[in-house]
């Protein structure tokens, strides 16, 4: 199962810089792995349409439907209180140690850091508490992603991944901030791997 890595974001059609094809595209070139689709208020006629231009972008299955229906796809990501589907290869759930993940390849852990997107969610876990919940299937570093140094730190602490929105949806340059945050995570996890003690977890250019 090839479950969400490197550079993952979630649509915001409403903070988005320009039309949200137009967005996704450039944070693809720029270097963003997978799509979450979220936009779920959206009539199910128009979400599902966007759904299927939004693939022509990306390989095979590397778009993501927020909620239990993937809309053709093979691919969701539940919130909390979403009951699991039956017969979808791949299955995410927002996850903050409690919940059941049973069934499910892999989760978000957030916030991370303070998010503009949603002021006064959290509290904040910082990269320590996130690696310190132990998320028994591979995670993702959801929240306040918004600089190099951020996403460098979440790799150190063992993110799969990090899942941004705001951070590139506003972006006057969606592709450049795509690319910025993507090389910074790469860069991570290869200092993490070439870490003789990978326990350690480092936090904006320190080592804790």
């Amino acid at each position: 199962m090839v479950t969400p890595a490197g550079l993952v974001v979630l649509t915001d059609r409403r903070s988005a810089a320009g039309p949200l094809d137009e967005v996704v595209q450039q944070a693809v070139r720029g270097g963003a792995a997978w799509i979450i689709l979220r936009e779920r208020d959206l009539p199910y006629a128009e979400r599902a349409a966007l759904a299927q231009r939004l693939r022509s972008l990306l390989p095979p299955g590397r778009l993501i439907v927020a909620g239990p229906d993937p809309l053709g796809g093979t691919a969701v990501h539940l919130a909390a209180a979403d009951p699991l589907p039956a017969g979808i290869p791949l299955v995410g759930r927002s996850w903050h140690g409690v919940e059941e993940v049973s069934g499910v390849d892999y989760v978000t852990l957030s916030p991370i850091f303070p998010t503009s997107s949603k002021p006064g969610y959290g509290p904040a876990l910082g990269v320590t508490g996130a690696a310190e919940t132990r998320a028994p299937v591979p995670w993702l570093a959801l929240g306040g992603v918004d600089s190099a140094s951020r996403a460098a730190s979440c790799a150190g602490a063992g993110a799969a991944g990090i899942a941004v929105m705001g951070a590139v949806m506003r972006a006057a340059d969606p592709e450049g901030m795509a690319r910025e945050l993507a090389a910074a995570f790469a860069g991570g996890r290869a200092d993490r791997s070439a870490d003789p003690q990978p326990a350690r977890v480092r936090v904006e250019g320190s080592v804790r």
